[in-house]
């Protein structure tokens, strides 16, 4: 997988934020510089096929509460549970990961959403890395082709 790939990807990811999450174009926008997540939440998903390849989109989690809040019409004052939080990036992860699948070819499958509210990240070798702001706070997508050795398969937490 390329840059021109990761390009494709980030297209995604904007216009699935459009539609699903802003109802606005042009609130997912590319961030320079290098990123460091606070309290970090990730999600992914497995493109299964030769190779596999994971798509993870990780995000703080304040910001992750904010796309869970959005992505579910919740209002101002109803509280985010962790299964609302489960949800929502899964859902991104998926979106972004079923759409990447569509782009490939010799694909057999997409696994469900694994979703680490911790500082877990599965392993694997890095494929692209592209982080992205929504609404300046940092969010970023990547690709790896993963260590199907010592990966963790469940939800971490």
């Amino acid at each position: 997988m390329s840059a021109t790939m990761a390009d494709h990807v980030v297209a995604i990811a904007q216009d699935m934020f459009t539609a699903m999450i802003d109802g606005e174009p042009g609130l997912l926008t590319d961030r320079a510089g290098d990123v460091v997540l606070a309290a970090p939440v990730r999600a992914w998903v497995e493109i299964q096929g030769e190779p596999a390849v994971r798509t993870v989109v990780a995000t703080g989690r304040e910001t992750a509460d904010r796309i869970a809040r959005a992505l579910l019409a919740l209002g101002p004052a109803e509280p985010v549970t962790v299964e609302d939080l489960r949800d929502a990036l899964g859902e991104v992860a998926n979106v972004i990961g079923g759409n990447l699948k569509g782009l490939m070819e010799g694909t057999d499958g997409l696994s469900l959403p694994v979703v680490s509210l911790d500082d877990t990240q599965p392993g694997g070798d890095l494929v692209w890395e592209r982080a992205l702001q929504w609404h300046d706070a940092p969010l970023v997508i990547s690709a790896w082709h993963p260590d199907t050795t010592t990966d963790a398969k469940e939800d971490t937490q």
